[in-house]
Parts: structure tokens; sequence; C-alpha cells
């Protein structure tokens, strides 16, 4: 006879670090500062939208592979365009979804030392995190990648992969816009750290 296993004895911390930032940005604490407030629920409500609007990517990406695999299989009729199709439609979808990502806290993280802290001490650590590494490394990574596509965009620089050549001046220029939605969701996460700091609890 199998042993009954309690629900209470479940390690479910990761489910719940994951579970703090999945909550409706609407539901704030009251006793937040007001300013605090309004900036988290703005920016989380438009990574929510950004979120929301980015995944309708998957659609075309599924569609190009389809279209590939029937017409290579039964019709003897490969693309030339599905490869770079699917994969700068997959290159966006990542990176102008992760300021959305990390609002939901699906982001990988080393969390077995965390998990076990006080929310105050998260807070703190991650507020810590945050300015001395994810803004500094961000804005480095902001500059560099303007000046990739800008390059792109201006030289007019075409895919070699395929006999197609696509433009890669337009997904190139994916890549700094998803850079600037994680800094602003970066702010987000910040002041909900600091509130986790001074108040002992995470908002959401």
């Amino acid at each position: 006879m199998a042993e009954e296993i309690n629900p209470d004895d479940l390690e479910i911390a990761d489910e719940l670090i994951a579970e703090r930032r999945s909550a409706d940005p609407d539901n704030l604490p009251d006793d937040m500062p007001p300013w605090m407030a309004c900036t988290i629920y703005v920016i989380d409500k438009m990574s929510l939208w950004v979120g929301r609007l980015v995944c309708w990517l998957l659609v075309p990406m599924c569609l190009a592979m389809v279209y590939e695999v029937v017409a290579r299989k039964f019709f003897v009729a490969p693309t030339m365009w599905a490869y770079d199709i699917s994969r700068m439609l997959y290159g966006a979808l990542f990176v102008l979804g992760a300021g959305y990502a990390l609002m939901r806290g699906v982001h990988i993280r080393a969390d077995f030392l965390y998990r076990n802290w006080s929310p105050r001490t998260q807070g703190m650590v991650d507020a810590a995190l945050y300015l001395l590494f994810y803004f500094p490394g961000l804005l480095v990574f902001l500059w560099m990648s303007i000046d990739y596509a800008w390059t792109a965009i201006e030289r007019g620089e075409r895919g070699m992969d395929t006999a197609w050549m696509p433009y890669m001046g337009p997904i190139k220029s994916a890549l700094p816009i998803g850079i600037i939605l994680l800094l602003i969701q970066g702010v987000s996460e910040f002041l909900k750290s600091i509130y986790a700091l001074t108040r002992g609890r995470w908002p959401i």
C-alpha cells in the first residue's frame, strides 16, 4: 500500500516565489505610497499588454513551419524563407517578451538559498542586485544593441544563411526595444523590492 502524502509536507517554495509576481497588477496593497503604486501599476500593465501582443508572433511562426514541412514532405518544394521567418520571429518573441517574463517571475534564477530568506532579506538582496548589476549591465547592452541595429539598417544588411537573404534591420531592431522594455520593467521590480525591504512582505 502506497504511503499517503501530506500536502503540508511538500516543498512549494519555488512555486510561491514564482507566484509572487503572477497576481493582477490591480491588487496592490493599500499601505503602498501612491507614487509607488501608480508607477508599478502602469509599468506592469504595459508589460502585460506587450506580452499579450508579442505572443501572437507564435501564430505566423508556427504557420511558416507547418507550411515548410508540408511543402517539403508532400510536394518536394522546400521554401527559401521558412527558416529565416521562424528564426527571426522566435528571436523577436524571446527579446520582446523578456519584460513580461520578468514581471511574471519566470526568469531562471538560482534560489536554493533565496527561497529560505525572509521577504525583507529578499527585498534587500534584490534591490542591491538591480542597482549594482541589472541596470548598469542592461544600459551597456542597450548602447551596444542600438549600434548593432543601426549599423544593420544603415548598411542594408541582409542575412546570408539562405538564398532568400532577408533584410536584418527590422529583426535586429527588436533587440534594443526588448532591452528598453526590460529596463522599464526593472524599475517596477526594483520598487517591489524596496516595498518588501521596508514592509517585510511582497506587494504582489
